[in-house]
Order: structure tokens, then C-alpha cells, then sequence
């Protein structure tokens, strides 16, 4: 189910995945899900926090530590510690049940997100005295950071900005999405929330979107963004359809954003907040009244669309109050005069996939100045596939299109679907399973390779920041099904997870192809002339401008030969925090216009000053169903010596090598690697030992 339409489910709050979504079944819960507590005291404090405010410069920041007070006491002592260090200290008088106190901390350490610096946390203590006797105390972690989002005019592009700027730094947010990720939220430990944000850290991932269909998560999940400086983009709990808007409704979603802003506001990882996830986009599917002009929030309750109530009066005024410095977005999509505009707000972009299925390669055209929601279906590993089905290996329904696999798939129409985005791109095989899979896998992989480096070209510096962030659907699952997740239920990283991490990577290197076809007279359309360019550019995301050598190297794809190696730009610099245009060329062949272009792979590689390679991107003609690529007679995964990388290499040009190991202790820092004759690709490993056995799967192994 994609929507929930004006059903009864809408005037309940629950976890709304339990009714069943695109990916995860029907399993409807009731009753308490989280601790409860009875809890007896005379005096008592309740909603510690601290509200930050850093300067500009950067020098100094100021915190205002406040908290309420149940019962009769005197006074509150106000500690701020950095980790053993108390930097200070002030008592504060309770005055109508509350205290508080504004403290000046000069050169704070303050928190960055990952790769930009480091996640300093201070704790903030409050101590309640009657009289002489303490009477109770709590402690909270908080950051101090300067979060602003800039929306402003762009040059030479219509409409405005949309990017997070944290201590005064730019922040291109790759990423991608967060659901619930167990259908029994109990059974989450915070160490598997722990595992599961350091996965996202370690793909070089910025942000997480807690997505608007599932829960207020668990605090486990946000103190692991805190430690580990992922960005948190976070929904209130509103997802695709019509919800009402009496006055007990009303109260009630006013009390639970209340409960939840407050519980959650002292988070430094939670950089905007964002009213609901789709609902303006089903009210624009379902033609019900919206006009943009009409500020009157009386009337939008006389209307069928009652729910902006919620979106563009209640949950922003609770947020003015609660967390004024933060910013609120009044729902996702949001921006120009409908959800679809793409040079206002964030879009969600599903026509890769849903609504007109363009080709994955034309993402560049389907940009947004944020895209939120994008992404493209996979299976899960054979692992995975293996323990859901009940007689494993030797389940008579291990085949791709049995019943207790479509069981495992709760898209509507992926069969379809799945086979349209195959079919159009690679050859593909459904039998053995483990390399339909693996087909499936690799055009999740290049289907978000493909969105990750075109939208990253788009960050090209201040006044032209295009597309600032790319956030995609989804990080994880919450059971083992064949969905858009790049890792699995069990934290088993699908292929998609290592290509979108060598596109986050700090420097990247992108390859466009593109065929310009003219006719060489003014009356004919046979006689015409095709070119074949490629556009090369760099993307660095670091904060000092680097200087390299752009490498480009091409092969025959059918012989193996090499047909061009040439520096194609010497000392380019490459901007610091953008991309930059580096060369635009012909596609490199020995006779133009005599097919070449066809069967030649092309790859470009960024080295400095001491060849150390800083990226590497292999560009290949598409679709790759039209390759006649030669099955490798040496292609080697060779363990180290130490078993801590894998050198692996080939003799041909080889598309998308995985290496696999079935030790489920070994882990690798990379994956889906492309090989071209006289270069070895290493790849990090862990958990390996001397007996590991590795095996290889690649495009066109079974065909």
C-alpha cells in the first residue's frame, strides 16, 4: 500500500508501516512499545535542555540551559562539562516552577558533521536543591553548532538554493533514507542502531531523512548520529494521505509533537524538521483544495484538505517555541508552486522507477535543487534469501519467481518494473539465482552511481549550488524483502551500498558520454554525422582546493587493447567544497565514425603530484546489453599476505566484479569494482584469515 487515502487509519497514531507499505508487510500492533515507568518523587526536574546560540565568528557560543521543576525546591545548580573538564558552573533560583541560566563559552569546540570535523559534545547538568538537600539531577549531551538553511537566488538558473550550512561550511547532504528497521521495533538494540549509523557513516554517507510513514525513533538512533556526525533530517509523523483536523485531533497531534520535539531538541545531529512526507503531493494527485494564496488557517479547516492546518500552523508554531533556531519545512516534497517543482525546496524524484520510468543514465536531467527521495529495487543477498526461505538451500521455491519470493516483494507491479529497468540495460539470466541477483544488484548500483554523480556535478560553488543534497530511498529494511534498500535486513550491504559510497567519497571523478547527430545537408535525414564526446569532471568535497593530473585511459572492449593513454589536463585545480569541469572531448578511438565508439571503455583517473591516485571512474558504452565483452581467463582475487585487502585484476575489460566471500565474519570496504587490463584494484578487508575462500561474479558470467 503507497497511500493510506482518508481511511480510518488516519485518525490513529501508530507506527503506519504496521498497515503495510512497498516494502514491508501487514503486521498490525497494539499497546505500549516502549518502557513505562512509575515514577513517585515530591520534587522533581522535567525537560532539561539548552537552547544554542554560535556566533558568526565562530569565537564564542551562548547556552541557555533551562528546566522545569515538579514539586517544591529552592534551587537549580547548572554544571557544563567537556568530557571531565567542568568549564562552568551557576546556581539558579526556581521561579514558577522553572530555572535558568545563560552561559558565555569562549572558543567552543564545536560539532561538526562527518569528515568536516569533530562531533564535540558537552553535558549539561542541572542538580535540584531544597534547601541544602539535592533532590534530584539530570544530565543531557548537547552540541554547540551553527546550522542555517540558505535559500536564495541562484546565478544563471531559476529559482533558489536549498542547502544546509553548518558552522558557516557548505554541506553537499548525500544519503539517504531511514524507515523503521524491524517490524517489532522492541527487538532494535541500541547496539544494532549503533552498527546500523556507523554503516552509513562508513559509505561516506552525510544524512539521514527519518522518514514520515514510520516512528519518532528510538533516542538510540539519534545518539548515534550525535556520535558519529550523520545529519538527521527529521519528519513528523504525517505520510501520504488526508488526515483530519478536529479539535481532538488536533490536541492530540499537538501533544505528541510536543512530547517528541521536546524529547529529541537537545540532538545536534537534527538540522530541520519537516511536516509530513508526501501529503501535499497526494493532495495535488487527489485535486483537493489548496490555495497558496489563501493565509487563513480558519478556512483551510473549512476545506478537504484540513490536514495544512497541521503542516502550516500547528507544527510550525510548536517548533517556533520549542526550537526556534532550528528550521521547519512544512512538508517533503516542498517548495514551488507544486511538489514537482524542482528550483524550489526538495523534490522527490520517482520517474526512474514509478511514474514516466526514464532511463536511469538521464538523472542529470531529472535534478532538483534537493532530491530527497529517488531510488531503484534490488534483491537482497543470497544469505538473506537462503534464511527466509524455510528449506534453505534446498527450498523448492529458490527460484525468482516463486511464490515465497514475490511474498518477499511487496511492490505493486515490480515484477514489471524490475524487469523493464533489466531488460533495458544488461543481459540478464533469472537461473542460477545468485546471478539474477546479482543483475538485480548491479542496476541498483548503477542506477544510484548514476543519480549520486550526476546531481554532485550540480554542486559548483557559491551562487550556483543547483543540487545540494541527494538523499536515497532507502538505507535499510525492516524485513528481509527485495526492496530500493542499499543493506539489508540483516546489515548485509547490497552492491548499491559501495558504489554510492565511491560517489560520496571526498574527491570523485565523473564521466558523461553524450552522441551529437547533425545533418550534413539542409534537406536529408540519412545523410547526418554523429560525435561522440564525453564530458569530464572532478568533484571535491574537502575544504582546500587540490591540484591533480586527469589521466585517460581506453580500451577495446572485444580485444583487450589499449587505444588511448593521455594526460588530458595537467595541474588542474580542483575547487575546494564543488565540482569542476575538468575537459570536454571526443570519445578517444583509433578511426572516428567506424563504430569504435561503441566497444570502447574509457577511464579517467585524478593523481597528484606523486601519482597517488586521489579517483578513478571507468565510463562504458550503454546499454551494456550491446557489449560483447570477453569472458576474463585470469581474472585474479588475490588475498594479501597480511589478509587485510584484496588485490584484483583482469586481463579484459571486465564490468562490475563482485567479490564474495561466505565467511559471514569478512567484511570489504569496497565492492562492484570495474576492471580494465594492466591495473589491479585493492580492496580493504577485515575479518579475513588464510583459509577465507573468495570467489568473483561479474556482467555476463551465465550469459
Amino acid at each position: 500500500m503507497l497511500g493510506n487515502e482518508t481511511s480510518v487509519w488516519n485518525q490513529f497514531f501508530a507506527n503506519e508501516t504496521a498497515k503495510g507499505w512497498d516494502w514491508g508487510p501487514t503486521l498490525l500492533t497494539c499497546g505500549p512499545w516502549r518502557p513505562v515507568y512509575l515514577e513517585i518523587s515530591a520534587s522533581r526536574l522535567i525537560d532539561l535542555h539548552a537552547d544554542v546560540e554560535v556566533m558568526r565568528n565562530l569565537k564564542a557560543a551562548w547556552v541557555a540551559a533551562k528546566v522545569k521543576i515538579e514539586g517544591e525546591a529552592s534551587s537549580v545548580r547548572f554544571n557544563i562539562w567537556l568530557v571531565d573538564n567542568r568549564i562552568a558552573s551557576e546556581t539558579a533560583p526556581v521561579i514558577d516552577g522553572r530555572a535558568s541560566v545563560t552561559f558565555r563559552v569562549q572558543n567552543p569546540h564545536l560539532w561538526y558533521p562527518a569528515r568536516y570535523g569533530k562531533q564535540s559534545m558537552y553535558i549539561v547538568q542541572a542538580i535540584l536543591r531544597r534547601g541544602e538537600d539535592v533532590v534530584d539531577s539530570d544530565v543531557k549531551k548537547i552540541g554547540l553548532r551553527r546550522v542555517e538553511v540558505i535559500q536564495r537566488p541562484l546565478q544563471d538558473q531559476p529559482g533558489t538554493s536549498f542547502f544546509f550550512q553548518v558552522n558557516n561550511i557548505p554541506i553537499f547532504c548525500g544519503g539517504s533514507n531511514w524507515i523503521p528497521a524491524d517490524n517489532f521495533i522492541p527487538r532494535l538494540s541500541r547496539d544494532k542502531y549503533h552498527d546500523w549509523v556507523r554503516m552509513v557513516v562508513e559509505g561516506n554517507q552525510i544524512m539521514l531523512r527519518v522518514w514520515g510513514g514510520g516512528i519518532y525513533e528510538q533516542s538510540s538512533l539519534y545518539d548515534a548520529c550525535d556520535e558519529f556526525g550523520v545529519l538527521v533530517w527529521q519528519d513528523f509523523m504525517f505520510a501520504c494521505g488526508n488526515y483530519p483536523a478536529d479539535s481532538n485531533f488536533l490536541g492530540s497531534v499537538e501533544r505528541e509533537a510536543r512530547q517528541n520535539v521536546e524529547r529529541l531538541r537537545h540532538h545536534p545531529c537534527i538540522v530541520i524538521w519537516a511536516g509530513n512526507n508526501e501529503d501535499y503531493a497526494y493532495a495535488e494527485t487527489e485535486k483537493l483544495e489548496y490555495d497558496g494564496l489563501d493565509h487563513d488557517p480558519d478556512h483551510w479547516l473549512k476545506t478537504n484538505f484540513p490536514a495544512r492546518y497541521i503542516y502550516e500552523k500547528l507544527l510550525p508554531e510548536v517548533c517556533k517555541e520549542l526550537i526556534p533556531d532550528t528550521y521547519y519545512h512544512p512538508g517533503s516534497p516542498w517548495g514551488g508552486k507544486t511538489t514537482q517543482d524542482a528550483t524550489v525546496g526538495d523534490i522527490h524524484q520517482w520517474n526512474v522507477w514509478h511514474g514516466s520510468q526514464e532511463k536511469y543514465q538521464d538523472y542529470d536531467a531529472l535534478v532538483g535543487r534537493f532530491v530527497s527521495e529517488f531510488g531503484m529495487e534490488s534483491f537482497p543477498s543470497m544469505e538473506t534469501i537462503d534464511a527466509y526461505l524455510p528449506q534453505g538451500k534446498d527450498d523448492k521455491d529458490r527460484f525468482a519467481a516463486s511464490s515465497t519470493v514475490d511474498f518477499h516483494n511487496k511492490a505493486a507491479g515490480h515484477e514489471r518494473r524490475l524487469a523493464l529497468y533489466l531488460a533495458e540495460n544488461i543481459r540478464f539470466a533469472s537461473d542460477p539465482l545468485d546471478y539474477y541477483v546479482y543483475c538485480t544488484q548491479l542496476v541498483q548500483a548503477e542506477s544510484l552511481a548514476s543519480a549520486f554523480r550526476s546531481w554532485k556535478r550540480e554542486w559548483k560553488g557559491p551562487g550556483r549550488e543547483y543540487c545540494a543534497g541527494a538523499l536515497a530511498w532507502q538505507m535499510n529494511d525492516c524485513w528481509p524483502v527485495t526492496s530500493w534498500a542499499m543493506c539489508d535486513y540483516h546489515l548485509r550491504p547490497k552492491l548499491a551500498y559501495y558504489a554510492v559510497k565511491r560517489e560520496m567519497a571526498t574527491v570523485s571523478i565523473g564521466i558523461k558520454r553524450r552522441e551529437h547527430t547533425r545533418a550534413k545537408g539542409k534537406h536529408t535525414r540519412v545523410d547526418v554525422e554523429t560525435r561522440f564526446k564525453m564530458d569530464i569532471w572532478a568533484c571535491n568535497l574537502g575544504l582546500d582546493p587540490l591540484t591533480a593530473n586527469c589521466l585517460v585511459k581506453a580500451w577495446d572492449v572485444e580485444s583487450g587493447d589499449e587505444t588511448f593513454s593521455n594526460v588530458v589536463s595537467a595541474d588542474c585545480v580542483l575547487r575546494a567544497n564543488c565540482s569542476t569541469e575538468i575537459v570536454s572531448m571526443e570519445v578517444p578511438v583509433a578511426r572516428p565514425h567506424h563504430g569504435l565508439e561503441h566497444r570502447t571503455v574509457v577511464a579517467a583517473y585524478l593523481r597528484d603530484a606523486d601519482r597517488q591516485q586521489l579517483a578513478r571512474c571507468v565510463n562504458w558504452p550503454e546499454p551494456l546489453k550491446y557489449l560483447h565483452l570477453q569472458q576474463p581467463e585470469q581474472l585474479r582475487a588475490e588475498l594479501s599476505s597480511d589478509c587485510m585487502s584484496v588485490e584484483v585484476s583482469a586481463e579484459v575489460p571486465v564490468k562490475g566484479v563482485a567479490v564474495e566471500c561466505q565467511d559471514e565474519h569478512v567484511r570489504f570496504d569496497d565492492n562492484l569494482v570495474d576492471l580494465v587490463p594492466g591495473e589491479v584494484v585493492t580492496i580493504g578487508v577485515w575479518g579475513a584469515t588464510r583459509t577465507a575462500r573468495l570467489a568473483t561474479t561479474y556482467l555476463n558470467k551465465h550469459v
